[in-house]
């Protein structure tokens, strides 16, 4: 059975810090056909803000709990427009239900990553068909969940999971957007992608790569 300690999530952090560097250009694009043109750029930052306290935040949490609360204080505080305080959310909610925990179960990461997807959902009130990174994340933690127990492996579930994920930004396309900026645009919106939707599956894309390594 899969056990996840804080060095791993310490190891994703270092992991997202260049992805986020790397896709700036890209996310920025995405988010100028349909937004204010500046996810990637913000997400850079964020990270990069991140990346100045990773050390001491690691060394001075004794749980998962409050790392991704602390990682997630400083993305809301850096990271501007719609996505610091969903991606705040995300990782200051997550661990809610594993306090006090060093380690934990593949399962109980799961439920980690439901909880961060549920106060996304909670915060920015969208739904699948909005044209959010929800249309992404809720569909994919719905088949990890759904996927459990099933006889595949735990990194074959989170594959699926991913791919889920690329699926749903790719399901945003045709959408009018119902939420954020992108609204005003009505039909014009139809056949670009979110760009939350699409930052979110390279998150994760990344946190695949560290379980693959782990195993």
């Amino acid at each position: 059975m899969m056990e996840l300690d804080k060095l791993f999530f310490k190891n994703v952090i270092l992991r997202l810090i260049p992805l986020f560097e790397e896709h700036r250009d890209e996310l920025s694009q995405l988010d100028s056909d349909i937004g204010d043109g500046d996810h990637g750029i913000n997400m850079s930052i964020g990270f990069r803000a991140v990346e100045k306290q990773l050390d001491e935040i690691y060394d001075t949490t004794d749980d998962i709990s409050s790392f991704y609360k602390k990682v997630g204080m400083i993305i809301l505080g850096k990271v501007g427009g719609a996505a610091g305080p969903l991606y705040g959310s995300l990782f200051m909610k997550a661990g809610d239900d594993v306090k006090g925990k060093q380690t934990i179960t593949f399962e109980e990461y799961v439920n980690f990553i439901e909880n961060g997807i549920k106060s996304i959902e909670f915060r920015g009130k969208a739904v699948v068909g909005d044209k959010t990174m929800v249309d992404a994340l809720r569909p994919a933690i719905d088949l990890m969940k759904s996927e459990l127990g099933s006889g595949k492996t735990e990194v074959e579930i989170f594959e699926d999971f991913v791919q889920e994920l690329k699926n749903g930004s790719d399901r945003t396309l045709p959408l009018i957007a119902k939420k954020g900026r992108a609204m005003r645009l009505g039909e014009r919106a139809i056949g670009f992608r979110d760009p939350g939707s699409y930052s979110s599956y390279l998150l994760f894309n990344e946190v695949l790569k560290e379980l693959k390594d782990r195993n």
